[in-house]
């Protein structure tokens, strides 16, 4: 049977005080919507569907996904009214899973389940046991373990608020089902809204079976309502992913203090200091350290390598056994060799270096090939941008480019050669040559620095 998926994110969600439509909400850098898409797209839905409201045309903007039916609730009158303006869209013979935007934990694991275990004419619904169930609609079961009812707090007596078990909110039914019991709901309660919640009762008097499903962790049905439960959601997502990462041999030396924020793969024996984000499609290797304070961004990090503290790296490839930082920026498009050590506050840009190379101070390298054994003084610059065009320079193998030396691009430095400290570069220098391009010195000997007078000394202190 077929799958069709309705993701309601219409309301307005007035407790983030943000400008913003709530679900685009960032949760681990990534808006809260595509959380939820991400997990119902594991499950290969025919159709997708979200409905939304507040500020629709920025969501749409936002989620670029071609396989998504827009609906846009024009009116928000309550979650039965939202599911209702989907109707006209959905297959007739599909089962439905109605969701929630601003519920990011969700997994792909408990929906698919759910799924798995509604037959195509019942009723599905997602439950959870809590501890504290305070404001939640309880699930009534009769004699027999069987729904009876859902009740809102407001609504329970003494007995029925001490159960545990609370509606969740997700259901999954058919499309056949939905068009008969969606028209029906009424808004005769005190908000004047149209309830999701009462299709249970019509199930009920219609004799359809209930099917009760659970989460994997009652942590995946949190909603976001507030900027204080969005941050427990991140503390939740973010001991999730270290979990899993310390499964796969990793030490972290606070798993409180390791954000992820996209995919990590790595080996064993990696150790992971504190303070540290891991972003987009990151994969370490086997008995790698990451130093306190590193933020690594699309990175492919090799074994044995040593990453000091707060250095930055993005869309760059680290080889075996190299040493990067402490306090070094490694841009995109740059590939660091076996070996290789890049020092501190060196910031390297579009740049391959060879095997066993050393940038090791305060340098910045872009659009730049080094050869193996290439050694990098203190304050080198390779001035690649001419104001208008980037250009390239190339070092070979075995190169010593002196301290404070300017290598203006378009240049090449041949295998062997040495640039002079504090050298200005602008032609290429041959295999095996020395480059020293700098006035020469010049000494003025008795030189009296100037002094200061009485008159000066006023001015400078008024």
């Amino acid at each position: 049977m077929s799958l069709s998926v309705i993701i309601l994110a219409a309301g307005f969600g007035s407790r983030m005080k943000s400008n913003h439509s709530k679900v685009l909400l960032n949760l681990a850098n990534k808006p809260l919507l595509m959380h939820v898409i991400d997990a119902v797209e594991a499950l290969n839905p025919e159709q997708l569907m979200i409905v939304h409201g507040h500020k629709g045309n920025y969501l749409q903007a936002a989620i670029e996904h071609p396989d998504i039916i827009w609906v846009e609730q024009q009116e928000r009158l309550g979650t039965g009214h939202a599911v209702l303006q989907c109707l006209p869209h959905l297959n007739k013979d599909n089962q439905v899973l109605i969701l929630y935007g601003d519920v990011p934990l969700i997994s792909s694991q408990t929906l698919g389940h759910m799924v798995e275990t509604t037959h195509h004419d019942q009723l599905g619904l997602l439950t959870a046991e809590v501890e504290n169930p305070k404001g939640l609609g309880r699930i009534v079961r009769d004699q027999f373990h069987q729904v009876k009812a859902i009740i809102e707090e407001k609504d329970a007596d003494d007995l029925q608020r001490q159960i545990t078990e609370v509606n969740t909110g997700v259901y999954c039914s058919n499309t056949e089902h939905l068009s008969q019991w969606l028209p029906k709901i009424s808004n005769n309660n005190m908000q004047k809204e149209y309830y999701l919640t009462d299709i249970v009762g019509f199930a009920i008097e219609d004799q359809i079976a209930i099917t009760i499903s659970q989460p994997l962790a009652t942590q995946e049905v949190y909603g976001a309502n507030s900027r204080l439960e969005l941050s427990h959601l991140e503390r939740i997502y973010q001991k999730w992913q270290v979990e899993k990462l310390m499964q796969q041999g990793v030490s972290a030396i606070d798993p409180n203090r390791l954000d992820i924020r996209g995919t990590v793969q790595s080996g064993m024996d990696t150790t992971i200091d504190v303070n540290v984000i891991l972003e987009g499609e990151v994969t370490i290797g086997a008995h790698c350290y990451i130093g306190p304070g590193c933020q690594i961004i699309n990175t492919t990090i090799e074994d044995h390598t040593i990453i000091k503290a707060n250095s930055y790296i993005e869309g760059a490839t680290i080889a075996k056994h190299a040493t990067i930082g402490p306090f070094a920026r490694i841009r995109e498009n740059t590939t660091v060799g076996k070996g290789a050590k890049i020092g501190n506050f060196v910031e390297v840009k579009k740049t391959q270096i060879g095997a066993g190379s050393k940038i090791n101070h305060l340098s910045y390298i872009g659009d730049s090939t080094l050869g193996q054994e290439v050694n990098i003084g203190a304050g080198v610059i390779t001035c690649n941008y001419d104001g208008a065009t980037k250009h390239h320079t190339s070092l070979e193998d075995n190169c010593f480019i002196g301290s404070n030396a300017q290598l203006v691009a378009p240049v090449s430095v041949g295998k062997g050669a040495t640039v002079g400290a504090g050298s200005t570069i602008t032609k290429d220098v041959p295999t095996g040559g020395l480059a020293i391009a700098r006035q020469p010195q010049k000494l003025i000997e008795n030189w009296q620095r100037p002094q200061k007078t009485q008159k000066t000394k006023e001015k400078v202190e008024s």
